[in-house]
């Protein structure tokens, strides 16, 4: 028999979650679903037993209950300035409010009550990038850590799972449409639950497959720049005049050569380097960082990403992306690592040469060997060229020990049209998060999911 329920949520990471955190207690029947395993079963070989990826399907770093970012670190950006695009649907003044509200709610399930990102030292560091060529753009950031954000995940878990249905190992295969409204979604197994609302947020490891409903369901889409780039490795210490008055130092740069647009992102003080697995059936491995509430190692890691907008015909930023990451598959088996002074003097970089290195890698795995062959020209001059920038501002970076891992690629899904309440053309279909090209953070992902279930709860009192 079919079951029946008033709210269909696919996706259990910050989107989903605090969509049905928003629902669970009003009187409706509410399903959340996710491909992936509960929190307490996510776990990593590679993490674990130091080897390469073994391609678990799905990879329990990106796919289970709290999502990819909400897992590997938990960092929760307090501004409407970076993280995404629900300021310019909504209105800055509503996403303001609204991160607070969600800041307020990770405090309730445990979240650390420090804030970075305060203070006097900010303003002097902001005027120290702007003459070093970079533009430091100042958040207040709250850091869970991974050992912290799995215990405000597993609250959230235990919170909901005694309020709705948590679906979890169950992949969701597709929309049923019905005189223009939602009416019913199939899971990979064949299940068939009917809702008289859906919200997908299925994060970025589910950009793909909402593509591809999207494009199945004639809903209207535009293409997302896309992130492509390398992680870089550093002692610590080099780092630690930003990391310790702002944990993630946000910082832009315009290349010299083409000037594109150059960022960072996702800065791990006292971190590791990981691998992960992406794309489903389609996998490629991808790499990653991940920091912890107390440091692990005597390295800082951080991504350096070129964002790259194309023009017609061109529409499938994601299967570039896959085929970036899948050169560097190809010639390491999994994610390849090089000296810096290696690729300035372009040669591969060797196991002997990273055992006498200053760095000593966190990724073990990782395959000694020559980034050009994986990432184009153009990426590679535009990271060089903001890593020396980097150094003007923070001696250190670019000495010739500092590590490249590649390929690091984030996987935005194209962009749906949606209204100001997050509604996609189909009548009682809403779209939230990452994967819908709505948002590029843990804060406005979750964000997105309140403004969906409120909008949800509003219809329903309205009768």
């Amino acid at each position: 028999m079919t079951k029946r329920y008033d709210v269909a949520i696919v996706g259990a990471g910050p989107a989903g979650i605090f969509a049905s955190l928003e629902l669970c207690d009003t009187g409706l029947d509410v399903l959340l679903l996710d491909k992936g395993p509960a929190i307490d079963a996510r776990t990593c070989p590679v993490q674990q037993r130091d080897k390469r990826c073994v391609l678990c399907a799905p990879c329990h770093l990106v796919s289970g209950f709290g999502g990819a970012g909400a897992f590997s670190d938990g960092k929760l950006t307090l501004s409407t300035r970076v993280g995404g695009r629900l300021p310019e649907l909504i209105g800055t003044g509503d996403a303001e409010e609204l991160v607070d509200y969600v800041d307020s709610v990770y405090l309730r399930f445990g979240a650390p009550p420090r804030v970075y990102g305060e203070g006097k030292d900010v303003v002097s560091l902001e005027r120290q990038a702007t003459s070093a060529g970079l533009t430091l753009v100042p958040v207040r950031l709250r850091h869970l850590g991974t050992e912290s954000c799995h215990q405000v995940m597993r609250a959230m878990q235990d919170h909901l799972s005694a309020r709705i249905d948590v679906r979890l190992n169950t992949a969701v295969r597709s929309i049923e449409i019905s005189e223009g409204a939602v009416r019913a979604i199939e899971t990979e197994e064949g299940e068939r639950f009917e809702c008289r609302h859906l919200i997908l947020a299925p994060g970025r490891e589910g950009s793909e497959w909402l593509s591809n409903e999207a494009l199945r369901l004639k809903l209207s889409l535009d293409s997302n720049p896309i992130d492509v780039g390398c992680r870089v490795e550093v002692p610590e210490i080099t780092m630690r005049r930003l990391t310790s008055t702002l944990y993630e130092s946000k910082l832009e740069f315009r290349s010299t050569s083409f000037n594109d647009r150059v960022r960072t992102f996702c800065m791990c003080p006292g971190g590791e380097v990981i691998t992960e697995s992406t794309g489903g059936s389609d996998h490629v491995v991808t790499v990653n960082g991940v920091g912890y509430a107390a440091p692990v190692t005597d390295n800082t890691n951080f991504a350096i990403l070129v964002s790259t907008t194309f023009t017609e015909p061109f529409h499938e930023p994601i299967a570039y992306g896959k085929y970036l990451a899948r050169l560097a598959n190809v010639l390491s088996g999994g994610v390849l690592v090089q000296r810096l002074g290696d690729l300035l003097e372009g040669r591969r970089s060797t196991r002997a040469r990273l055992q006498e290195n200053q760095v000593r890698p966190s990724l073990k795995s990782a395959t000694p060997g020559d980034l050009s062959f994986a990432l184009p020209y153009r990426y590679l001059k535009n990271i060089v060229e903001m890593i020396q920038a980097i150094d003007r501002l923070t001696p250190g970076v670019a000495s010739p020990s500092t590590l490249l891992y590649g390929v690091e690629v984030k996987f935005y899904s194209m962009q749906l049209k949606l209204s100001r309440r997050l509604e996609t053309q189909v009548r009682n279909l809403f779209a939230a998060g990452d994967g819908a090209g709505l948002s590029r953070g843990l804060v406005q992902a979750s964000a997105s999911g309140v403004v969906a279930a409120r909008e949800i709860l509003a219809r329903n009192r309205r009768g």
